[in-house]
């Protein structure tokens, strides 16, 4: 038997499993019949719920799951994961950048390595397009601490508002949470994570 989970729990339409909806994507079908995602879950509509798994997104494309779910003819867009990684993408990235405003995030190798050494990050960033060597020093530094390689430097930089950004830190607390929430439902649906 599973523990409980806390928290608001959905049914996922492809695997039936009852997850927290920070485990799912949820999805609604608008006025014209056409299956959206809705990353954010504050669109109108009943909700329609998939595990933030690109396999399990296309297995419910696939068997017409969502037009089983919602009881009527629906239409799914051709690109409905990769729109749904975008938006996803967009929202942890928007998330970096509120962390920015709010000044609870540093950026550059040696504020990164300050930050890590005295217990001020609860999420590390770093470029995928950047050198490996940086990277590896800094996550044997941040030991636990959940590490984040899912975005270019240009997203990066674009999102704390600096150049040449490969190294960053967003320190702990709910902007640190709800970040790590979301790029684990945006790393299950990435394209180059399909098995």
């Amino acid at each position: 038997m599973e523990p409980a989970a806390t928290g608001p729990l959905r049914r996922c339409i492809v695997t039936r499993q009852v997850l927290p909806k920070e485990a799912l994507v949820r999805f609604v079908i608008d006025p014209a019949g056409t299956v959206v995602p809705d990353v954010a879950g504050k669109l109108p509509g009943r909700g329609l719920w998939v595990k933030a798994e690109r396999a399990a997104l296309a297995a419910a494309v696939a068997k017409n799951l969502f037009a089983k779910a919602a009881r009527r003819q629906v239409e799914v867009p051709a690109d409905l994961a990769d729109r749904t990684a975008a938006l996803l993408s967009q929202r942890c990235l928007d998330l970096v950048g509120l962390a920015r405003r709010a000044g609870d995030a540093v950026c550059g190798f040696d504020k990164v390595r300050d930050a890590l050494r005295n217990g001020r990050v609860g999420i590390l960033l770093a470029a995928a397009d950047g050198a490996a060597d940086g990277r590896g020093k800094l996550q044997a530094l941040a030991g636990e601490r959940p590490t984040l390689a899912l975005f270019s430097g240009a997203e990066l930089s674009a999102s704390l508002g600096r150049e040449n950004v490969v190294h960053a830190a967003v320190a702990p607390g709910r902007l640190a949470e709800r970040l790590s929430v979301e790029s684990a439902r945006l790393a299950g649906l990435r394209a180059d994570n399909v098995r």
